[in-house]
This record gives C-alpha cells, structure tokens and sequence, in this order.
C-alpha cells in the first residue's frame, strides 16, 4: 500500500495539533503517514495515494500559492481531501452568502470593500450593538481580526482600516454569547456527526482559539445545533471527508453559523476518545473507494 501525506507547514511549534492521533491509528493499521509542508520546494506528490489537508495553518498569508500547491497535487496520482473544488469554495467566506441565500441562518453579516476608519466607525450604529468583529475575506486563526466597540479609538479603527486596504472584509456584530456561553464546534466525518466541543474565549478577549488562550471542553450538543450542522452541509460541496461547522446562539436563542471549516480545521481529536479511530476507518474507507463512503 502507498503511504499517504498529511498536508501541514513548516513549523507547528506555536500551534496545537492533534493529527498524531489519527497517524497512530493509521499506523496500526498498516498505513503508513508523512507530513509534509504545503511549501515544501520539490515534492514528489505521486508517491502518495492519498494527501489529506491538515493543518496548513499559515496558508492565508499566500493563499494563491497554497491554491497553486493544490493543484499539484490533483493533477498527480495522489487523491486530494478535501477536493480541490471544495478548497476553493470554502476559502472565501464570502460561502458564508451562498448559505444564508440556500436558507440557512448565518450571524448577520456585511460585505465591506477597502472600508476606511470612518465606515467602521458607523457599524456599531447599524446594528444598534455595542461591538462589532470586522475579519478579513481569507483568513485563519483569528489573523487581522478585530473587534471594534462603539468607543473604539481612531487608532484602533485605523489599525483594521488599514488592514483591510484594497481587500474585501466582512463585518458582524459581535454575539455576546460567544463570551457568556461560547463557540460550538460541530466535527463531521464522511457526512456523518463525530463529536463537539466548546470553545470559549479567556478572560478580556474575544477569539476562542486555543493559540490564543480559548478555553476548550468536550459536550454534547443539543439536538437543534447537529440538525442545524448538517442541513448547513448539506448545501456544501460534497463529497467531504472531514467538516467542521462552528455555530453561535443569537440572542432569540437561535443557533446561527459563524464559520464552515472544510479546509484545515481542527478537529480537537484528543476530547473524543474514539474520534480518532473513527477519522481514520473513514481515511482507510477512503482510500479503498473512488468515492467517499455515505
């Protein structure tokens, strides 16, 4: 059997990753696993059945090159997951409209080209909320994202003017929820629900990352936020091998969707015992079928 690659990046050394789980899952079962960085100079892509994207969490500072990466490797013998059409679906939030234009409820969002400090001044007031989060089109890890109060100062409202210059950015008001009861983050393997996690923010911020002292626990969610998870992918492009589809509750209550990771996510293997097991048996159906399984 050919070994497969775990596509990630240089270095993960300020980054928690999970993947070794899987890899070791894999392993026992004969398979054997290279990671290999998406900006590696010369890789031989057709020595691999398979390259499943991981965690190539620097790739928003390129994302073209990353694309032209991806590329490559559909155009080898190796299988890529998840496909290419889906990489470039998902890279743009601007997804985020495809889904709230198939009826899905999404946290309200605006669609802002180069926005200067002045527009960003007025969003608090468009919504009649005390904060907004503005982010940028492409992006990960909470990279250039900022959260504007109604009191912001010129500085800061230059600062993420200034980091939206000649691009596209999107605005939502900044859901209290994610800070009172947090960030739920839905995995999915081969369409079908694995397990979840919440995700709150430490104490004065408001990304939930764990790279930025995001506070993560095990749950299980209710039964509303798994059917919201999978009627959103069900308007996604399929086939998927992994999806993780991250939700907030409005202040109605309503579950709203703040992100759908079909690219790199974090699949926080290590708060579901069994989850790494089950990721891989899907890798290993994977790659005994043309299709993914159902």
């Amino acid at each position: 059997m050919q070994p497969i690659a775990f596509l990630t990046m240089d270095s993960l050394a300020d980054f928690v990753a999970y993947d070794q789980l899987v890899v070791e899952q894999l392993q026992q079962a004969g398979i054997t696993v290279h990671e290999v960085s998406w900006r590696h100079p010369k890789p031989n892509w057709d020595q691999f059945a398979m390259v499943v994207i991981r965690s190539p969490w620097d790739y928003q500072s390129d994302p073209e090159t990353f694309l032209r990466v991806l590329e490559q490797i559909e155009q080898s013998s190796a299988r890529l997951l998840n496909p290419l059409p889906t990489v470039h679906w998902n890279i743009r939030k601007s997804y985020l409209r495809e889904l709230e234009q198939a009826g899905h409820t999404i946290v309200p969002t605006l669609w802002l080209e180069s926005p200067a400090a002045a527009e960003l001044a007025h969003l608090t007031d468009y919504w009649n909320t005390p904060a907004v989060v503005v982010k940028p089109l492409i992006g990960a890890n909470a990279d250039n994202a900022f959260r504007l109060p109604a009191s912001a100062t010129p500085e800061l409202l230059q600062q993420a003017a200034n980091a939206f210059r000649h691009t596209t950015a999107l605005a939502q008001p900044f859901i209290d929820s994610v800070v009172s009861t947090g960030e739920y983050s839905l995995i999915f393997f081969s369409g079908h629900y694995s397990h979840a996690v919440l995700k709150t923010p430490k104490k004065g911020d408001f990304r939930v990352q764990e790279e930025h002292g995001g506070i993560i626990r095990s749950i299980q969610p209710a039964a509303d936020l798994i059917a919201c998870a999978e009627r959103c992918l069900q308007s996604c492009p399929q086939p998927l091998l992994y999806a993780r589809v991250d939700l907030v509750l409005l202040p109605s209550g309503q579950p709203a969707i703040m992100e759908v990771e079909l690219i790199e996510p974090s699949l926080y293997l290590s708060f579901d015992p069994q989850s790494p097991a089950r990721f891989a048996d899907c890798i290993l159906r994977a790659l005994d079928t043309p299709d993914l399984p159902s």
